[in-house]
């Protein structure tokens, strides 16, 4: 008689009832892996019992519904519209930008070009033939590192703060829409600031004066610059008065009495009034403790003419867009509707979105436009005069000495030429992609 098989014991225990094949465990199962069916996880636990586990819901539903703008599915998606659009936008009107901030900054090799009506276009032609076409996009890595989060945070927090101020349509006043877009727009710059300002130094300089390094060296430069002001500011000169007088009424030596009486000099001292020397200040020695702060040299500025560019872009996109809606619905009315006329020209959305995005670029320019040409000078102050560290009443002082009235406007022509089609677009491109993703 032949022996009996030996019985081994199962791998793992199973109901005998079970009829599917699927609840049978596999000895690979043993490895750790889990097998979903029909909604469930089925693990594998080092116990022989079974555990049925509700399966992990998707990314999209734990970050919320795309159709509520309070969740996060909804804000992420609409930032990623946004900084995909400020990108695209700004790569449109790449070359114009560099060329504007040359004319801003006051280049001396492309001052020539300022004020001319063909002016951008020659100064375009100049940086091509003696940088090459590439010159043009100088410093545009930068901008698209900097844009992609500027567009995001601008345009995830308005979509927030329109939600919680203006939940309805006819609680949407020009106030409202003002102040979110206001709002927006000082956040977004307030947290990309720093790469704001590397790029206008990589855009300012030349070929022919351009060393190597490129991002890290502006970095060092930034942070290695001096703190001083103007001489003909006039806190430099009732300081420099104080310290002449007070040396002076203490019968000082004549040692101190003269190097007072030199520190009053240097201080009233304006030989060249376009380019100044500068003195050392007591109130600047913030930035010596901290460097860091260095990195938003004219910040206060910036944010000064953010408040009315992001204000005034927001509000006339808005009341533009409801203006063209009401005149032009998203659908044109039916023939055999009663009381309804086909138009001969019936924009779609995205026409409407460029029309009202154009106007808005315009006029918050127009609005803005002198509080960016302090800025910019103020960004590039320690290239043009080293160790001088401008604040922002002197920068203007200084620009109205130099310039007059139209210094503030210096590259206005060239400023249409770049905010509208780039507000255009970017609200284009913002709200189509919106669309297309749902939300």
């Amino acid at each position: 008689m032949a022996a009996p098989r030996p019985q081994h014991p199962p791998l793992c225990e199973t109901d005998s009832a079970a009829s599917d094949p699927r609840d049978v465990q596999r000895p690979f199962d043993l490895k750790g892996k889990s097998r979903a069916y029909d909604g469930f996880t089925i693990s594998n636990p080092t116990s022989s019992a079974r555990t049925v586990a509700p399966a992990a819901a998707p990314v999209s539903t734990l970050l919320g519904d795309t159709s509520d703008k309070t969740s996060w599915n909804y804000v992420l998606r609409s930032g990623f519209a946004g900084g995909i659009a400020g990108c695209v936008a700004k790569s449109a009107i790449a070359p114009l930008d560099r060329v504007k901030i040359l004319f801003q900054a006051q280049n001396p090799e492309f001052a020539k070009y300022s004020g001319r009506w063909l002016g951008v276009f020659q100064a375009g032609r100049d940086i091509v033939r003696s940088d090459g076409p590439s010159a043009l996009f100088q410093g545009h890595s930068a901008t698209l590192m900097r844009i992609f989060p500027y567009a995001a945070i601008k345009y995830m927090a308005y979509d927030k703060l329109h939600f919680y101020l203006m939940p309805t349509k006819q609680s949407e006043t020009s106030g409202r829409l003002f102040l979110a877009g206001s709002a927006s727009g000082v956040l977004s710059v307030f947290l990309t600031y720093p790469l704001e300002l590397i790029r206008v130094r990589l855009a300012f300089e030349t070929k022919r004066k351009r060393q190597k390094g490129g991002v890290r060296r502006i970095i060092r430069m930034i942070y290695s610059e001096g703190a001083t002001e103007a001489p003909f500011s006039s806190d430099a000169r009732r300081r420099a008065a104080r310290t002449a007088q007070s040396a002076q009424q203490a019968n000082l030596s004549t040692a101190a009495t003269s190097a007072s009486a030199s520190a009053l000099g240097s201080a009233l001292r304006a030989t060249d009034p376009n380019v100044p020397s500068a003195a050392v200040p007591a109130g600047n020695r913030l930035l010596a403790q901290y460097p860091v702060l260095k990195f938003y040299r004219g910040f206060s500025v910036t944010v000064m003419g953010m408040i009315p560019y992001a204000g005034t872009s927001f509000l006339v996109f808005g009341r533009c867009k409801t203006m063209l809606q009401d005149l032009f619905p998203p659908s044109e009315p039916a023939a055999d509707v009663p009381g309804s006329r086909r138009r001969w020209f019936w924009p779609s959305k995205t026409v409407v979105d460029l029309s009202a995005g154009a106007l808005a670029g315009a006029l918050s320019q127009t609005a803005a436009y002198p509080f960016e040409v302090i800025r910019r000078r103020q960004q590039v102050g320690g290239i043009i005069r080293p160790g001088a560290m401008l604040g922002m009443w002197e920068t203007a002082a200084w620009i109205y000495k130099t310039s007059g009235w139209r210094g503030f406007y210096v590259g206005l022509s060239i400023g249409f030429l770049k905010v509208v089609p780039m507000t255009s677009i970017s609200f284009a491109v913002w709200l189509g992609m919106k669309r297309q993703m749902g939300i």
